[in-house]
């Protein structure tokens, strides 16, 4: 068990405080923090999207937070800062935004503003630097971007490009949460309204988090040749130029698949099918976070080893957004989920589950 254990416990402690359910969304916000990731969180309004974003910035010590509510006529320099003219000096001078220097970000209404203006974030997201003019910032090391949308709006927000969900290492979804978990969320009047997180304490800090996130990158960088294989094979599964995706998902392959649950009252699809719905597999990188993600899983469970379970606890919400389904496949309702299911029944695990 790791020397972090009771920190971590205590923090997940502190977001129970305020956020009734959501247990899975808030197990997975902590693994993309110490994973070195940012998540994309998407739910209808009053599913506490952002009160979660703000309470996960009030329970860490040191934290210098940013804030943006994302409107279409935001510009790029909104986000990251501009470069101006001194009149008194006759230089330009570069005036930054509260970005620069946050290691917390929410940014709020993510779909309600441009591709454009979204394109800010793509190099801070993938290199922790920013350019603005001709300088280039470096980032706190310790950054994670947390983001909210609203799925069902139509009117003044606009499609999420992929280059921008690929930065997000997880998208989590925010579904009702249950008739005792709203009971509970209404009796605690403590936390109703804008002053929620103020009654959450900080159990961990900002060294402990870069602390902790070593930790995490040992742990991904021993991980199994057979785990390593089977994160591999999962994402793999998801392509259908994979030379061995007719065979993963032929139905005829093991009673295991004959007897696989339907998935929505359809039928379990097959490779046919799969080939019709998927435009685009999962990429590359999709491997990468899965690794990473599933040592962050493993590092918060006090394990030491990562294990075919921790690799199945993330691999859902990294690949999601990952997953290109085809017009055909929007047009049926299908959903990347349901790509995932099959390919999570169908690719075999093939290490011993053995954690300690």
């Amino acid at each position: 068990m790791n020397a972090y254990k009771d920190k971590l416990d205590a923090w997940r402690r502190e977001l129970d405080k305020v956020i009734s359910g959501y247990a899975h969304v808030k197990d997975q916000v902590l693994v993309s923090v110490l994973a070195r990731g940012h998540v994309l969180l998407r739910a209808v309004p009053g599913t506490a999207k952002t009160t979660l974003a703000n309470t996960l910035k009030a329970t860490i010590d040191g934290a210098k937070v940013a804030r943006f509510q994302m409107t279409p006529d935001m510009k790029p320099s909104d986000i990251l800062g501009v470069v101006v003219y001194n009149s008194k000096t006759g230089e330009f001078d570069t005036k930054t935004s509260a970005f620069i220097k946050a290691n917390v970000t929410l940014l709020d209404e993510i779909n309600r503003t441009t591709p454009k203006t979204l394109s800010a974030t793509l190099q801070a997201m993938q290199e922790g630097q920013v350019t603005i003019g001709d300088t280039t910032f470096t980032l706190e090391e310790f950054l994670f971007i947390i983001a909210t949308m609203n799925p069902v709006e139509q009117e003044g927000t606009f499609p999420l490009p992929e280059a921008t969900l690929d930065r997000f290492a997880m998208l989590l979804d925010m579904q009702y949460v249950s008739r005792k978990d709203e009971i509970a969320m209404a009796k605690n009047v403590a936390v109703h309204g804008r002053d929620a997180a103020k009654n959450v304490s900080q159990p961990v800090s900002v060294a402990d988090i870069l602390a902790m996130r070593e930790e995490v990158d040992k742990i991904a960088a021993s991980a199994s040749d057979s785990v390593i294989k089977y994160i591999v094979d999962l994402c793999r599964a998801t392509r259908p130029v994979d030379e061995n995706f007719d065979q993963v998902h032929s139905l005829k392959a093991t009673a295991a698949i004959k007897a696989a649950v339907a998935i929505n009252g359809q039928k379990p699809l097959d490779a046919a099918m799969l080939r019709e719905i998927i435009a685009l597999g999962a990429s590359p990188r999709s491997i990468i976070w899965t690794l990473h993600s599933a040592a962050a899983a493993c590092f918060i469970a006090g394990d030491s080893n990562i294990t075919p379970d921790h690799v199945k606890q993330v691999f859902r919400d990294v690949v999601r957004h990952r997953i290109m389904l085809s017009q055909v496949a929007e047009h049926e309702g299908f959903t990347s989920d349901q790509v995932i299911d099959a390919v999570l029944n169908r690719v075999p695990v093939i290490e011993p589950r053995e954690s300690k």
